[in-house]
């Protein structure tokens, strides 16, 4: 589980990176609040989740790790997409940008819930 999350987040480094460029290359901002949790939460969060899955291969296979990869990988681009016709001032999309939000964040508290019931030295 843990190589297969440092993959998928190696896709959104790489979806991060070029939307960074795009807005750099246009001028045009608008787009930062998705540039910055597609890296946050996409690239940064999924990396070190994976790398403590792979390192701790105990926690990676719980209940609560399979919840955390799903919620978070569900919800992220749930998020990320409604969130980008938000900012474009499509305001009825708040509700499905708020939906993949109590996604993700449901998924991370299974990856802190499990990281602080499961992980033994």
């Amino acid at each position: 589980m843990g190589v297969r999350l440092i993959k998928i987040s190696a896709v959104y480094f790489a979806l991060g990176v070029c939307l960074g460029l795009y807005m750099s290359m246009t001028h045009s901002f608008t787009l930062t609040p998705v540039h910055v949790h597609i890296n946050l939460l996409g690239w940064t969060a999924l990396t070190l989740a994976g790398i403590i899955y792979h390192l701790f291969p105990q926690i990676a296979a719980t209940t609560w790790a399979k919840a955390h990869v799903w919620l978070h990988n569900i919800g992220l681009p749930v998020m990320m997409i409604s969130l980008a016709f938000v900012v474009f001032g499509h305001e009825s999309w708040i509700p499905l940008t708020a939906t993949g939000g109590v996604l993700v964040t449901l998924g991370v508290l299974s990856f802190a819930w499990n990281v602080v019931k499961n992980l033994k030295a």
